[in-house]
């Protein structure tokens, strides 16, 4: 057996007795359901949708800057580079609520700053004394988009997306993981495809019941990476899974008013930067500062 697979179906074994937020792969048989359809309009369109995002590769020729803090390397990154969308917050009253999974909670974050969403709440207040924006975080760990249904009906959550003026969510990619876990021993691309179909269903659900206790806040979801990228370039379904999952989030937003799909796989891809945290899942802190300078244009932009 080759011996990436090894690898990989040993990893599998590890997320799922530690339950973390990940996707992985097997050898998916071949056969007729191996290719999973794409609609090569609808990547044309995800590109199109595709942020300039200004990545700054935060690790210098000179090692005596290994010193400087991550943060602090990020915050000088967004003064220069984003200084328009914290124009934008000047003066203006706004709630934000984060819900979903464990890339909302903010899982792999080596600062404890509360990952893309803290580091968004931190450059907005330090960037900007003038503005009062909240943010409010509702994210957890290991959440599938069942579950985040469920608890969207929960008191505390609900008030938050009453008053909310903008709503992120990060989600979907565990119900990836479910699917490699229950078909470990038999993995083939149908149960993927069925299983999106179910993800649809309840991202629907998840707008509607958002779109039930407001009607005018604008909702962002973000898209999911592909995290074994790095290590098996060559399996091909991996790539497809992830890039279906994300076509149909896009797809959801497009279905509603005040919605916006904000890709993130990208951030991920052809760096020689780690981006990823020690269980080589979740991003690191230099991960999540992707994650919030790619945030920040979209909510500018689409704002404006």
């Amino acid at each position: 057996m080759n011996k990436k697979l090894i690898i990989l179906f040993v990893l599998i074994g590890v997320i799922s007795s530690v339950t973390i937020y990940t996707f992985a792969s097997g050898t998916l048989k071949q056969g007729p359901d191996l290719t999973i359809p794409s609609n090569d309009d609808d990547d044309k369109e995800d590109s199109s949708h595709m942020k300039e995002t200004q990545v700054q590769e935060y690790e210098s020729e000179d090692d005596n800057d290994e010193d400087e803090p991550i943060t602090d390397q990020f915050k000088d990154f967004i003064t220069d580079a984003v200084q328009s969308t914290i124009d934008f917050f000047r003066h203006k009253e706004l709630q934000i609520v984060a819900v979903g999974d464990s890339l909302t909670q903010g899982v792999g974050d080596e600062t404890d700053q509360g990952g893309y969403v803290g580091l968004l709440d931190q450059t907005i207040k330090e960037n900007e004394q003038k503005t009062s924006v909240t943010f409010e975080n509702f994210g957890k760990r290991g959440n599938r988009t069942d579950q985040l249904l469920t608890r969207l009906d929960e008191p505390e959550i609900q008030e938050a997306i009453s008053n909310a003026d903008m709503i992120l969510i990060t989600i979907g990619a565990n119900d990836i993981m479910q699917v490699f876990k229950e078909n470990f021993t038999n993995l083939t691309i149908e149960p993927f495809r069925e299983e999106r179909r179910q993800v649809e269903h309840r991202l629907n659900n998840i707008f509607a019941k958002i779109r039930d206790r407001n009607t005018d806040a604008h909702i962002y979801l973000l898209g999911i990476y592909n995290p074994f990228k790095q290590y098996f370039e060559d399996i091909e379904e991996l790539e497809m899974i992830v890039s279906e999952w994300n076509r149909t989030s896009h797809m959801i937003t497009r279905q509603y008013d005040q919605a916006t799909f904000i890709p993130i796989k990208d951030l991920f891809e052809n760096t020689d930067v780690d981006l990823f945290a020690e269980d080589n899942f979740h991003p690191n802190t230099r991960g999540y500062e992707r994650m919030a300078s790619r945030v920040l244009e979209y909510l500018t932009d689409q704002e404006e």
